[in-house]
């Protein structure tokens, strides 16, 4: 198996996981744990967690000129990406968050055309236009619109979202080619956290330990293992071989995903929408994926 197959399986694991949080996630907040405390609670974890598993990883010495880079990641990949997306989502609706979020590969294909001079093939967009379309119809199909507190506001916080994010994969892309993920991921936490410790003490503190039941905290481990330090281990090594536009469209997944474990619980049923739908998907990123023969990397 070649390292970009491994890589596009990585990518691909990391859009299950996320499929599946959207559910888990939904159990815990807001009722156990507030959105900005939950954030604190990921990031501190997941922090943890890379600084015990990087003593296991190579010793490799991070060059002074590249801790801007790591700390620009940590900005644009951990703190403004995770607290304008929970903001965002309480402002709006789900349907709304979801349509707005699909739209990060569009912005990766075009923040690298301009920022890493990567050509814009037809094929590419083409592709990402096929998964857009198909994920708009499975959020969109049979939902209602429902109320929100600030849509404005909180869309444009979700799309803010997604331009940071489009940001983040851009930014990490040089440190994967030149570290060796365990050197640097531990230090995009380190500073991540400082950054989301201010927003998120205060509702960490209000957590009420004592009434949590015991799958609140199945839950909740889960969102901070699986959700959030898996899925940047997974991600960062899926950026080794494969390009940012690459990595993005791989967010039309996770609508797929959630859909079917929903269906799977028995929360959703399967209709000739859906089904076209993930056909579009899927076909959209196949187009993506697709090595061109004359381009290493794509």
């Amino acid at each position: 198996m070649s390292k970009r197959t491994l890589a596009l399986i990585a990518a691909t694991l990391v859009s299950i996981i996320y499929g599946v949080t959207f559910t888990v996630a939904k159990d815990v907040m807001p009722q156990y744990v507030h959105p900005f405390g939950f954030i604190l609670l990921r990031v501190s974890g997941s922090a943890l967690l890379f600084w015990l598993v990087s003593f296991l990883g190579p010793k490799e010495k991070i060059a002074i000129e590249d801790f801007p880079r790591i700390i620009a990641a940590a900005f644009f990949g951990v703190a403004l990406n995770m607290l304008t997306f929970f903001k965002g989502l309480s402002l709006t609706t789900p349907i709304s968050a979801a349509v707005i979020m699909v739209s990060t590969p569009i912005i990766v294909l075009v923040l690298s055309a301009i920022i890493m001079k990567e050509k814009m093939r037809k094929r590419m967009a083409f592709g990402i236009l096929l998964g857009l379309v198909g994920t708009v119809f499975l959020i969109l199909y049979g939902k209602s619109i429902g109320n929100a507190a600030n849509a404005m506001l909180g869309n444009l916080l979700v799309f803010i979202n997604a331009i940071s994010y489009g940001f983040y994969l851009i930014v990490v892309k040089k440190l994967m080619d030149k570290y060796n993920a365990f050197t640097f991921v531990k230090w995009i936490y380190s500073f991540g956290l400082l950054m989301v410790l201010p927003f998120g003490w205060q509702q960490l503190q209000a957590v009420n330990w004592a009434l949590m039941p015991v799958d609140i905290y199945w839950k909740t481990g889960f969102v901070v293992v699986f959700s959030t330090f898996f899925t940047y281990l997974l991600n960062l090594l899926s950026m080794r071989e494969l390009k940012p536009t690459t990595v993005a469209v791989f967010i039309y997944l996770q609508p797929l995903f959630a859909t079917i474990f929903a269906i799977g619980l028995g929360k959703d049923h399967l209709t000739v929408v859906k089904l076209v739908s993930a056909a579009l998907i899927f076909v959209g990123v196949y187009l993506v994926t697709q090595k061109n023969p004359s381009a290493d990397n794509q």
